[in-house]
């Protein structure tokens, strides 16, 4: 009686385990409908953020650019003070492309670049207006950290972006050099 048992339970097992391997293998893997639903879900997605992606690329570029120029002036300011030389960091269109340049005053005049200063320059799908003093487009800086060539009508760099502006949002930022050698960094729509 045992081994009958014994052999009931082992028949069982085994149907059991032969109707496990059918269900996995009739019910195993997808429909061709549910796999093009699917794909179809994720291209919608995928078409709805992509603008938002390009958009946070452009932007992003142009907070660098204008950075660029921020940190630019800042450490032509910081080595002026440290070195109680003249500095000034000028932009020079050219190549065809605004180049952001630091240089310092050696002698009377005499301005040279930098040692080690890598110009920089503001990519040219960006609509850029240098509104500085027109005989040098620079921003002079002296051993005491001042503009020395400060115009209160002539103080500002604007950096645009078309991309931004179709899209609605700021694709504007606005660099104001002030004479005591301080930057206001401004964020802005534009008109029109």
């Amino acid at each position: 009686m045992r081994n009958n048992g014994r052999e009931k339970v082992i028949k069982i097992f085994k149907a059991r385990n032969n109707n496990q391997k059918n269900n996995l293998s009739a019910g195993s893997g997808f429909t061709l409908i549910e796999v093009i639903v699917v794909v179809a879900i994720i291209g919608i997605i995928g078409v709805s953020l992509i603008p938002g992606i390009l958009s946070s690329l452009e932007t992003r570029d142009l907070e660098n650019s204008a950075r660029d120029i921020l940190s630019t002036i800042q450490n032509a300011k910081f080595q002026a003070v440290k070195t109680k030389l003249n500095h000034r960091v000028r932009f020079s269109n050219d190549l065809g492309y605004w180049e952001i340049i630091m240089e310092r005053e050696d002698s009377p005049s005499t301005w040279n670049i930098v040692p080690g200063y890598i110009p920089k320059s503001i990519p040219s799908n960006f609509n850029t207006i240098i509104n500085l003093p027109a005989d040098t487009y620079s921003v002079e800086i002296s051993p005491l950290g001042l503009v020395t060539n400060f115009s209160s009508t002539s103080n500002t760099i604007e950096i645009q972006s078309d991309k931004l502006k179709a899209a609605g949002v700021e694709d504007q930022r606005i660099l104001r050099i002030m004479g005591g050698g301080s930057i206001k960094y401004y964020k802005a729509s534009s008109t029109g």
